[in-house]
């Protein structure tokens, strides 16, 4: 929806401003409604996942239901400034729709008043597919660009007049003419690399006068002496506004010029949308970040939602700082730590721990602690080859056992440091037999086969019954079957690999969603389906094409498999060889740290000793694995940075009686047997479970005794208040201060303010209140 064109602004009485609602979940042990299952008995999914046509929730509450405690709480925190922390798996997407659809559907959010935003159209599309089946639709889920260039359209001939010059898609092409124009020779490597120190020099708001000291400031390796960089950035510039175009970082620093220079423009845009989102938080440039802040205005309506161990795009100009600074702009914000690891199985996640406790940096302590909630699992597979060609036909055999043995193939994916690497696995698959699909390829719904099946489609729709290849097929997916078999749909797909393959798989994709589409809907016609794919179309949510995925680290991100396998994971490939920086191989580690927590269940790490066969054996495994693969030796561990799991309100100016800060911790190890500890309920106790205790006993029946009172007068369960593991903790350590009760594990900043007086006065032999009762 173009701003102001296809709907008016809303007016005064039309919407509740977010920031003035205060909305409380329901109490702990208090469902919303009484008979479905809650997310502790079998009412959660996947949290990355949903039923492919879902039923739309029919009212607010059930928006609600399946949702774990956390997600509840960001599905409720409707006011103010709210930050969500969210580690790899834990739902943050489900998360952060819901809370959308939940304030839509209670009526609190206009659609038309909020605006989601994130970076990637494939993510902003989900967004929308989700919203749609949440019964949110009309909502705005965007990318940073897309907002943008919409509101730069709209109001272009109100700020600047005429029209809006032509958009660049690629600016490759106007760099090599700068060159050519500033007698520089670029080979197609530095071509590249000059594109993109000019993307992050516009995106940091570095013009070309201040580019060689900004680069000396940042420690940024450049691809040409900083001086030629620099003027080959100028000429760029001026080519620009001699052929009248811009690219893609213009369309944002455009847009900050208008709202910057025109307030009336700037209060349109605010009047317009009220309520902001922004997923992947941590990897906002500080252009977006000043967008961002003139979209918001002096409001606090805003949802954030990152992980600072996922920040693998620092190089485009990317920083976490702006969410590790949440806090500290906006004091009064509501933060949630989601850490209920939902995707992926314990020892998938134990690995994934195991990577960031041995990482460095800000990022680092800051870092979450995933927890699973699946079922035991295989322990990852470890194997080194001799060569690249024998890693590669290795996996390609394992991968053909795992789909004989019933795994499809769309839930396998190969994942590399970098494209170079593609064309080893795809010639081993090819070999092998195996269908495999290139990530970051053409978008489905763009692919010329996809478009003329839709439009085949469309005309069966309106004219099937004068179709004769129509006469025999009774329902929806033979029907779909008849039409696409005049487009090259076989039963069986072509042999061998390349185009006439891929073309295959992209209709393949179509009858399987078909077939899906009606065993979900009785009665669906085609027309239906049509009306269907026009919508996902729209949202760009692909149905899934049959092939194994082969894809770089970074643009794996976001997206999950059955079984992945990392492979090339050496040194020298990662972390890679140029990553020189203590930052830059910490940005290395935790793109290893995405690439784990993208496996759902099995996970193969490989790497070879040679590039190619008779190669001298000189490569050894990359360093971030010591420790955590078999027979190598641990390096030195890191702090626990974010802890469980939980919310904590903000604290206004004048509030009182804050909870210390904790203190920075070492690695979580047994105090009695000195193993370091990876389950939740033994990091509270600070020992192995089957360690001896020296709890006190006494102490722990009487604060079993004050709970079950406080549970009581509260009407929850005993555990809302504290569990039984943090009673045990208190127990243990007997706290006599305040600061020795918030470092234990379970004492979040609400249950301190609320229960921790009572809980200091008893482990010091005295009646809970007592001070209290005296004044």
């Amino acid at each position: 929806m173009r701003l102001g064109r296809h709907s008016r602004p809303a007016g005064p009485g039309q919407v509740t401003p977010a920031a003035l609602v205060r909305l409380r979940a329901p109490a702990c042990g208090q469902p919303a409604q009484p008979s479905p299952p809650t997310w502790q008995h079998g009412g959660v999914t996947a949290a990355t996942h949903s039923t492919l046509f879902p039923q739309v929730p029919d009212s607010a509450d059930a928006v609600l239901e399946g949702l774990d405690p956390e997600q509840r709480e960001v599905a409720t925190a409707l006011h103010g400034p709210v930050c969500v922390l969210a580690g790899a798996g834990t739902g943050k997407t489900r998360a952060i729709t819901h809370r959308i659809a939940y304030g839509v559907r209670a009526g609190i959010l206009q659609p038309s008043s909020v605006l989601a935003v994130t970076f990637t159209n494939r993510a902003a599309g989900e967004m929308r597919g989700r919203l749609r089946q949440l019964g949110a639709a009309g909502v705005q889920a965007r990318t940073f660009h897309s907002a943008a260039l919409r509101q730069l359209q709209y109001f272009w001939p109100k700020a600047v007049g005429g029209s809006m010059p032509r958009l660049v898609d690629r600016k490759i092409q106007l760099v090599a003419d700068a060159a050519a124009a500033c007698r520089i020779r670029l080979d197609r490597g530095e071509l590249r690399d000059v594109t993109a120190e000019i993307e992050w020099s516009k995106v940091t708001q570095t013009v070309p006068a201040d580019y060689a000291p900004a680069t000396a400031k940042a420690g940024r390796e450049t691809p040409r002496n900083p001086g030629e960089v620099a003027q080959l950035y100028a000429a760029y510039e001026d080519l620009k506004r001699e052929r009248g175009v811009i690219d893609f970082e213009d369309v944002l620093l455009l847009t900050v010029a208008v709202l910057q220079d025109r307030h009336d423009i700037a209060d349109q845009v605010r009047a317009q949308y009220q309520h902001f989102v922004v997923d992947e938080y941590q990897d906002v440039s500080p252009l977006q970040q000043r967008l961002l802040e003139l979209w918001l205005g002096d409001r606090d309506s805003l949802c954030v939602v990152g992980d600072a161990s996922q920040t693998i795009y620092s190089f485009t100009g990317a920083t976490p700082d702006h969410l590790l600074d949440f806090r500290t702009r906006h004091p009064g914000a509501t933060v949630v730590k989601l850490v209920r690891d939902y995707r992926s199985t314990p020892q998938v996640v134990r690995l994934a721990n195991g990577l960031l406790a041995q990482a460095s940096g800000r990022a680092a302590d800051h870092r979450l602690e995933l927890v699973s909630q699946r079922a035991a699992g295989p322990e990852p597979v470890y194997t080194e080859y001799t060569d690249e060609p024998a890693e590669a036909e290795g996996a390609a055999r394992r991968i053909r056992e795992l789909m004989a043995a019933g795994v499809p193939a769309a839930e396998i994916a190969v994942l590399f440091r970098t494209n170079a690497q593609s064309e080893t696995y795809e010639q081993a698959l090819a070999d092998a037999g195996v269908p495999y699909q290139l990530r970051g390829a053409e978008r489905f719904f763009d692919r010329p086969e996809v478009r003329r099946a839709i439009v085949n489609l469309r005309g069966a729709a309106r004219f099937g019954g004068n179709d004769s290849q129509l006469d025999d097929a009774p329902d929806l997916p033979s029907q779909v079957r008849a039409v696409l078999s005049g487009e090259g749909w076989t039963s069986e797909p072509p042999a061998g690999s390349g185009a006439v393959r891929e073309r295959w798989e992209s209709l393949a994709a179509l009858v399987n969603l078909a077939q899906d589409f009606a065993a979900a809907r009785s009665g669906v016609t085609l027309a239906d389906l049509v009306a269907e794919l026009d919508e996902r179309a729209g949202a760009q949510h692909a149905p899934t094409v049959q092939g194994v995925t082969l894809a770089s680290l970074h643009s794996a991100k976001g997206l999950e498999w059955d079984v992945v396998f990392l492979v090339g994971v050496a040194e020298g490939m990662m972390p890679i060889t140029y990553a020189k920086t203590d930052e830059q191989v910490e940005e290395e580690r935790r793109l290893l740290y995405v690439g784990v927590t993208r496996a759902r269940e099995h996970l193969h790490v490989s790497w070879a000793l040679s590039r190619s066969p008779g190669g001298r054996p000189s490569r050894r495994p990359s360093r971030f694995l010591d420790g955590l693969r078999p027979g190598s030796t641990a390096t030195a561990g890191r702090s626990v940075g974010g802890g469980p799991g939980g919310v904590e309100r903000g604290f206004t100016s004048g509030t009182t009686g804050a909870v210390p800060r904790r203190t920075r911790r070492t690695p979580a190890r047994c105090r009695v047997c000195g193993r370091t500890l990876t389950e939740a309920g033994e990091m509270k106790l600070m020992r192995c479970e089957d360690c001896p205790s020296d709890m006190d006993e006494g102490l722990y029946e009487r604060l079993r005794e004050w709970r079950a009172e406080q549970a009581r007068r509260s009407g929850q369960p005993a555990f809302c208040v504290f569990t039984d593991k943090t009673l045990m903790a208190i127990a243990e350590a007997v706290p006599d201060d305040e600061g020795e009760l918030a470092r234990i594990s379970g004492v979040g900043v609400r249950k301190f303010n609320r229960y921790g007086a009572d809980v200091l006065a008893i482990c010091a032999g005295q009646e809970p209140g007592a001070e209290e009762d005296e004044d």
